[in-house]
């Protein structure tokens, strides 16, 4: 074997010796699988070595972890003015400290949530919003609005992770009854980053209101329900308009985010169909147009069903679905609460029902920093 040869074997060796083949198994999981964990399954973890430790405690890891990890993980519900419960969907990998949000400084209303972040509103003085992780007990008390958002705000959160911002940047929008137009409806918009309220330009005018907690934000547009219709804003535009398209599905069901799309998902007597906006743009398509706005994804039998033939009743469909988003809907069936997977096609349940008119926000098990 020449001196050259050898020198290249050396070579090939020492780069072989520097790959993740040469990485000890703890070290592999610590550099490429953590950060893909739920928040209480890596508080867990941090008992497994120092390094570990360490390593999940710093900031730049939560970063990472937020950006990485979005997943349903279960959900906060709240009955009257009893303090919220969190239900998780996995108690052994998902969860929270227990009591949930009593480190907040005054009792709260929960509101909405978006990829780990929570929204809750203060029962006392004007009503402060709340931002807050529930996994890391961190919280931020917001201005106060310039308008009067009423006692139920229908108002959504919107924190979209990003590899570029190591603090949280998000938006609250709330759309709220104009006191100066009859039947006028206006939108104020929360920025954490110049941390102000601003009352956009832009006013609806409709005879049906918003329905609280029904927000869902997707691509720099939120959507709400109203009776048979859909109420749209654009953010970018700061532009609303009525979606007529809403009708084309049969009624109304629950609004959610599936696959970066608007989806809705509605009962029926032996499931759920889901469909997915494919074309949100049809409002503005030639009256002949044959194309379609709503694209059927997902038609689901369910065990139990949401509801036996014997209470089926077309207007009562609507308050069957609860949730809809990632791959999970929430459902009522038989006085109890279950979940259906659409990935493993699973149902379970989640325990008995708190009361029909229980608040319910999702959640991300998040480490994500505020």
């Amino acid at each position: 074997m020449s001196v050259m040869d050898r020198g290249r074997r050396a070579d090939k060796l020492v780069a072989n010796k520097n790959s993740i083949l040469y990485m000890d198994l703890k070290d592999i999981i610590r550099n490429h699988a953590l950060q893909f964990l739920p928040a209480k399954s890596l508080f867990r973890f941090t008992g497994v070595c120092r390094d570990w430790k360490l390593d999940i405690t710093t900031p730049f890891f939560a970063h990472k972890q937020s950006n990485s990890f979005h997943d349903i993980s279960g959900f906060f519900c709240q009955s009257g003015t009893a303090p919220p419960s969190f239900i998780s969907l996995d108690p052994n990998a998902y969860g929270v400290p227990d009591p949930p949000l009593n480190f907040l400084p005054e009792p709260v209303e929960i509101r909405t949530s978006s990829n780990g972040l929570l929204c809750c509103q203060g029962r006392d003085g004007y009503k402060a919003y709340y931002i807050c992780n529930p996994v890391t007990r961190k919280w931020k008390k917001l201005p106060k609005p310039n308008a009067d958002h009423g006692c139920n705000p229908a108002i959504v959160l919107i924190f979209e992770p990003s590899l570029l911002n190591f603090v949280a940047e998000y938006k609250l929008v709330c759309v709220f009854p104009s006191v100066d137009f009859d039947n006028g409806y206006e939108f104020e918009i929360y920025s954490s980053r110049d941390e102000s309220w601003r009352v956009s330009g832009e006013i609806y005018f409709g005879n049906h209101p918003p329905v609280p907690r029904t927000g869902v934000h997707v691509n720099d547009i939120v959507y709400w329900v109203l009776d048979y219709q859909i109420l749209v804003f654009d953010l970018a535009m700061e532009r609303a308009q009525l979606s007529g398209s809403f009708c084309e599905t049969g009624g109304i069901g629950a609004l959610g985010r599936m696959d970066g799309k608007l989806c809705l998902a509605k009962p029926s007597l032996t499931g759920l169909t889901v469909k997915v906006l494919s074309n949100a743009y049809t409002n503005t398509m030639g009256m002949h147009s044959n194309v379609k706005a709503w694209e059927t994804k997902h038609q689901i039998s369910l065990s139990p069903p949401p509801f036996d033939s014997t209470t089926y009743n077309h207007r009562m469909m609507t308050n069957y679905i609860l949730f809809a988003g990632g791959n999970v809907v929430l459902y009522r069936s038989g006085g109890k609460l279950h979940t259906y997977d659409l990935k493993t096609k699973e149902t379970q349940c989640l325990g008995d029902e708190l009361d029909r008119n229980a608040r319910i926000v999702s959640h991300v098990n998040s480490l994500v920093e505020i």
